[in-house]
């Protein structure tokens, strides 16, 4: 390997030792808590060191909420290839956004905004985030027979997510009303909104 792949690899090793330490120090005392002066303490590095890779402490957030973004797009993507049928994909995307909420907890609270400024949605041509496309191309096959309007496909996406996220939100601020009932008010909304995209 040569000297300049080596500095580079170094840059990328510190730029992501930054964005490890970030979502660390956010994982223990929450997003309120982040501060250059704690990721240089947790790295090791001088606070100046951090502001070669990034501007601010808002650049850390945007990048921490792209890559959470990516990572949602990658589980929503994996959770179709489990499935056969289209509805079966549909649903299964968006069992697979629910549990992304929770395992990754901070990352969501960033990306949507819950109890924290909403920063670096990673958005499609048409308004949605790059996870919701997928969703929608899944909506609108299913619809095939009605020949919907893009209007229409948007509308039964954000009926989806509306919900969902409105559920999501309301257990990240802890007024849920316990595992069982929020599993059956997530099925019951999603394979009714699925049902209805036949009707």
């Amino acid at each position: 390997m040569g000297s300049k792949e080596r500095i580079q690899r170094q840059k990328d090793d510190n730029r992501n030792s930054i964005l490890e330490a970030s979502l660390q120090i956010v994982k223990e005392e929450g997003w309120q808590a982040l501060s250059m002066r704690k990721i240089a303490d947790i790295i090791e590095y001088t606070a100046p060191m951090i502001y070669e890779y990034f501007a601010n402490k808002e650049a850390i957030l945007n990048e921490l909420a792209k890559q959470g973004h990516l990572l949602l797009s990658k589980r929503v993507k994996e959770a179709q290839a489990t499935q056969n049928t289209l509805e079966k994909q549909l649903e299964a995307m968006w069992f697979s956004y629910w549990n992304f909420a929770f395992e990754e907890r901070e990352l969501y609270q960033l990306m949507f905004g819950v109890g924290t400024a909403c920063c670096g949605a990673d958005k499609g041509d048409k308004g949605r985030p790059s996870f919701g496309e997928r969703i929608a191309d899944v909506i609108r096959d299913i619809m095939a027979d009605q020949n919907p309007s893009e209007d229409l496909v948007c509308r039964k996406y954000f009926t989806y997510w509306s919900i969902i996220h409105g559920l999501i939100s309301i257990n990240l601020v802890n007024k849920g009303n316990g595992e069982i009932t929020n599993q059956q008010v997530l099925k019951d909304a999603i394979y009714g909104i699925t049902r209805s995209l036949n009707d």
